[in-house]
Parts: C-alpha cells; structure tokens; sequence
C-alpha cells in the first residue's frame, strides 16, 4: 500500500482543515528519495514533520495511526467504549473528520470517516481502477438520527445488508466485514497500513528482549541489522543472541529467552556486554532495526515514527533514510513518515518532503507542506533559512 495523502479537522489541536500529500510535481528532484506508484504518481519514500515541541507534530502523525487502527481494529473495542480520539477543545461539540488517499492493488482508493466520540457519522470508501478518471463508491454508510440507525449502500462490496446495517456505532464497516470474512475487507485489514514503531505502553527493556527474539527467529534480518551496527560507528564487532530457560510461569510464555550481547573487539581480544549496558543510542538503533528492516525487506505500508532522531546523533539520519532511499534496501518503496527535532534532515530532503507544523495564540496547530511556502527555491539552503526564522514553525523565545 501506497500513501498518496491524508486529512484531518477538529483532531486534538488541529481544528481546521490540513491536507498533507506525498504526491510529487514534475518540479521536484528525480531521484531515489520518491518513486513511481503503481498507478503512475511520483511519490515521496520519506516525510519529515518538522516544529517546535508541542506545536502538534506528533497530534499531526497519531491522526493516521488512529484511522489505521479504527479501519482495521474497532471491531474489537468494548461495545460501549467511546471512539479513541480529542476533538480540538474549542469544538468539543462538533464531529471530527478524516480521509486517506492511497493505492493498491492498481487501484487508487478514498477512505473517509466522519465521527464524534460517541458514534460513526459518516464512512464510506471509493476506489479509481487504473486507466479510470473517476472515484466510484465501495460503500457509504450515514448515521439517520431520525430512525437511530445506518443508511448503508454497497457496490459489489460483499456484506449481507442486513449485517451492514447493525454495525455497532463505534466500529468500522471495515473491520466488523472482516469478521465475515469479506475478501476485500480482508484485504485491507491484513495490510499493514500503518505502522507506529514506538509504542508507549513499552519498556524499552521490553522492547530490547522482542527485537532479541525476532533477530533469534529471523537470522538473515539478525545478519543485516549487525552490519548496519558495525558500519554505524557504535563500537560493535558483533551482536550475539544467547538463549536461555526460564521458569515457564504461564502457558501462553515461551520458556526460552534470547539475550543479546554486544561484542566488542579490543586487539585479538574480544569483551561481550549485555545489550541493557549498551548505550540508550546503542539500544534505539537495535529496536529500530528490528521494526523497520522485515518491513523493507517484504514489502507494506507507510512507517509511522514519532521522533525518528530519539537516542541517535543527528549524523545518524541520513544512514536511516537511506535505508529507504536506496533501491538496494528498499526494493518496494516503503514510504516513510516522522517527526523529529534534528533540523539537519533538511539536508537531506527537497522542499516537497518537509511538513512544517506550528501552533497559534489560541492553541490551533496548522500544518503545510514547505513547497507551498512562496519564494521557497528548490537550490536554497532549507537548513540555514529555516533556523533563521523565513518558513515559521520555529519557538518563539
């Protein structure tokens, strides 16, 4: 899956609309930094959400990790649980809306949703076959306060209508024809559309004993990952797992624990340490590897990182992006969508593949991309300018 662009309004900070597109002119750079859709639309690979702290970049990508989940999981939430979203304070009273455009399987589609806590408004989904000029609906279901219920209507979707229309008040279309097993409803949620690779809910000890596991089962990902280690300058000749027995204590745990170890090389001498002594950069980079490589290797959607630079020097950006930049790494042309606050990835990118976020007197974000900034040259020196104040989104102390 190929992200082409995404909406949102009345979404945490964000009140008015903001339209964020990975679509290319014929102005930008072209180099291994876009692609070409199946479809025929250049592409960005990468998206660097750049502002000062709490100006709404990470309310900017959590919006499309909360469409993500709500397509793909919302069949499962509580039957009474509000739907997992803010409206801007100012306009807790009105409806919050979304949309992502995106390609797949040579077809262009348009999900859209319009919701409150409380219940789905409107969602629908369209899709443009390759070669076609216009959007046709998949579906559309509006919420009719008068009869309480859904107005649901297919084309060759493929859920009974009957069950359509008893599709809980909090749940996707989506997700709930999954569960019937609707073949492109299962098509879409099986995709990984969206990936965030650093959840909150886990320690990063958690976090380095999963990463262990996976490079134990996945040795030529394991392989990778210790050569991009040596070749990033962090003092390892090696990365060993050691397996180990635990005392099994519940049924659903594996006994085995894979451990690993950094090796390092001091003359005809090697010394092992455990990772958890490693350095934090030393650690990041380890679970970062371990998310992002199967994902370039196999192929799927769009990488979600808040705050990409976390741990790392800033010199490390660019070996990173160039995981996806390369058609070595990157064979199916992974986007990938971050924040950070190391303004040196401006060096690295065009004008096309900055989102610059910055947030008002009355706490109102507002994201644009830095093309459309006018005066904007394609030969200026973005790092320079922006650290100078000419494109905003910078602190005011």
């Amino acid at each position: 899956m190929m992200l082409k662009a995404f909406t949102l309004q009345n979404f945490r900070s964000f009140k008015e609309p903001v339209r964020i597109s990975l679509e290319l002119s014929q102005h930008a750079p072209d180099d291994h930094r876009s692609c070409e859709s199946p479809a025929g639309t250049r592409l960005s690979k990468a998206i660097a959400v750049i502002g000062a702290n709490a100006s709404g970049k990470t309310t900017l990508v959590k919006s499309l990790v909360f469409v993500d989940r709500f397509m793909k999981r919302s069949f499962h939430a509580e039957p009474d649980e509000p739907l997992p979203f803010s409206p801007h304070f100012s306009a807790a009273a009105e409806d919050s809306s979304f949309e992502l455009e995106f390609e797949l399987d040579d077809r262009e589609w348009r999900y859209q949703l319009v919701a409150s806590r409380g219940r789905v408004k409107h969602e629908s989904l369209y899709a443009k076959p390759k070669h076609s000029r216009a959007f046709s609906y998949v579906f559309t279901r509006e919420w009719q306060p008068e009869r309480k219920g859904y107005a649901v209507k297919q084309r060759q979707f493929g859920l009974l209508q009957k069950e359509a229309e008893k599709v809980r008040e909090n749940a996707s279309l989506i997700s709930t024809a999954a569960q019937y097993q609707v073949d492109l409803a299962l098509k879409l949620v099986s995709t990984t559309m969206l990936s965030s690779v650093r959840p909150l809910d886990q320690s990063k000890d958690i976090a380095i004993l999963r990463a262990s596991d996976f490079y134990a089962k996945n040795t030529d990902i394991q392989s990778q990952m210790t050569s991009l280690l040596r070749q990033w300058d962090f003092g390892l000749a090696d990365v060993r797992m050691e397996k180990m027995t635990r005392t099994q204590e519940r049924s659903d745990e594996s006994p085995d624990i894979h451990f690993p170890f950094g090796i390092h090389r001091v003359g005809d001498k090697e010394h092992s340490l455990a990772f958890f002594n490693e350095s934090s950069g030393t650690q990041s980079a380890f679970i970062l590897l371990s998310r992002i490589l199967p994902i370039l290797q196999s192929g799927g959607a769009p990488i979600i990182i808040d705050e990409l630079e976390a741990d790392l020097h800033p010199h490390m950006m660019r070996p990173i992006l160039d995981l996806f930049f390369s058609p070595k790494t990157n064979p199916h042309n992974v986007q990938i969508i971050f924040t950070c606050h190391s303004i040196e990835v401006l060096s690295l990118l065009h004008k096309a593949q900055v989102v610059l976020v910055e947030k008002d007197g009355n706490c109102v974000s507002d994201a644009w991309r830095l093309d459309s900034v006018k005066g904007v040259r394609s030969d200026d020196n973005l790092y320079a300018k922006y650290m100078a104040g000419a494109y905003g989104a910078i602190p005011r102390l």
